[in-house]
């Protein structure tokens, strides 16, 4: 298929770009990018003009609940939202049923059909127990592109430690997910990023914080990249959207969607976040898309932790982060691409001459109301329904096909 997009403004942080081209697409590659493309007979014509024609963006942590928990999600189904969203790869958070800590599991989800590569995330221990190893080894073979618990801390150090030294050996990522469950408040979350930070350096490994919520890990991480340690790390936008302040009463049916782990923190929790997202000390924005069937968000004592993401994340980016200033439109789109990618090693976020035709247009200046029952999601557990927000995805094209238009 032979796609011409015409007159956007093309923004590719990967190869520092900025500026009104076109894009010609031709069999799944990116084929020219520059002014004035002239082609005969393309299959399809784009005219972008007014919108952001970006690389394919990627959301490095998602739970698609596939295997074992398909009345929350399905690979299916989650790769649609993500379609829906922008996101042409996704990587798959390993907290399913079973766990995906072995090669039989990673094969199975790559092989299931979808509308956006599925990257899997491979377990640090085997049934996230926080016992033994899984093996990283023949599930690097089988394609995962990390290691994580996330959901849980590896509690045992002494393993954690030993943990990071074998990921080492394979170039795999960590991703932490910091949480010491016996403490509660913004200390839960502290005191695991610096324990993480510390065991990191120790093993000489670098390593990504996952889903950042308190003003505290900030400066753990700030601290931590000006002595030349290699510590990344994410928030999601619900974190940079809300705080506990937004929350309706607890008896209130809505209140289960405002129940996550990390949960939301105060408003200085939040305004260090997003300076931290504005000095590059967080690089990444991640959805944390967490799917869960109504009878788990029914009420908000006995709800389920996590709230859907991957259909809300470009406008609430927008909304929150370019419209007031906090970040330019490139910085943005480096969050959602370039940067995730370069964690990952992965061969996405550019649209660069020869690079897989998998592509983001986005409408920054139209206005409209979220509605969960549109979206694409099988689980509809979301605290923004009928919020007013700026700007949407107009088309996702993956290998040069248009798997959404708006």
């Amino acid at each position: 298929m032979k796609i011409l997009i015409k007159n956007g403004r093309v923004i590719d942080p990967a190869n520092n770009m900025d500026e009104l081209l076109d894009v010609f697409v031709q069999d799944s590659k990116i084929e020219s990018v520059q002014s004035g493309i002239s082609v005969g007979s393309p299959d399809v014509v784009i005219d972008a003009v007014g919108m952001w024609v970006v690389p394919g963006l990627l959301d490095m942590h998602v739970h698609l609940r596939d295997p074992g928990q398909l009345h929350k999600e399905s690979i299916k189904t989650g790769t649609a939202a993500a379609a829906a969203g922008g996101f042409t790869t996704v990587c798959a958070m390993p907290n399913t049923t079973p766990t995906c800590d072995c090669a039989e599991t990673v094969k199975y989800v790559k092989a299931q059909k979808s509308t956006a590569h599925v990257i899997p995330i491979g377990s640090i221990t085997k049934g996230l127990a926080g016992m033994k190893f899984a093996d990283y080894a023949t599930m690097k073979a089988a394609g995962i592109a990390a290691i994580s618990d996330d959901g849980k801390t590896v509690e045992n150090p002494v393993l954690y430690e030993e943990s990071m030294q074998k990921a080492k050996t394979l170039n795999l990522p960590i991703l932490a997910h910091c949480e010491d469950v016996r403490l509660m408040g913004n200390e839960a979350e502290d005191v695991i990023v610096a324990r993480d930070i510390i065991l990191a350096k120790a093993a000489g490994v670098p390593l990504h914080i996952c889903h950042v919520s308190t003003a505290g890990a900030v400066e753990l991480i700030r601290q931590a990249q000006k002595a030349g340690q290699a510590v990344t790390a994410e928030v999601t936008p619900h974190h940079f959207t809300l705080t506990y302040d937004d929350m309706p009463p607890l008896e209130n049916p809505d209140a289960a969607n405002y129940k996550m782990a990390p949960p939301l923190r105060s408003r200085t929790d939040r305004e260090a976040i997003c300076q931290a997202l504005k000095d590059g000390v967080i690089s990444v924005i991640a959805t944390d898309h967490a799917p869960h069937h109504a009878d788990e968000k029914a009420s908000y004592e006995g709800a389920m932790n996590g709230i859907i993401g991957l259909e809300t994340a470009v406008p609430l980016a927008i909304t929150e982060l370019v419209e007031k200033g906090i970040l330019t439109p490139s910085q943005m789109v480096a969050a959602m691409t370039k940067n995730p990618a370069k964690i990952l090693n992965l061969p996405c976020g550019t649209l660069s001459i020869g690079a897989a035709a998998d592509i983001t247009i986005i409408n920054p200046t139209v206005v409209h109301e979220i509605n969960k029952n549109r979206f694409r999601s099988k689980s509809k557990n979301t605290p923004f329904h009928g919020r007013t927000v700026t700007g949407r995805v107009e088309y996702t094209i993956l290998e040069g096909r248009i798997v959404y238009q708006c």
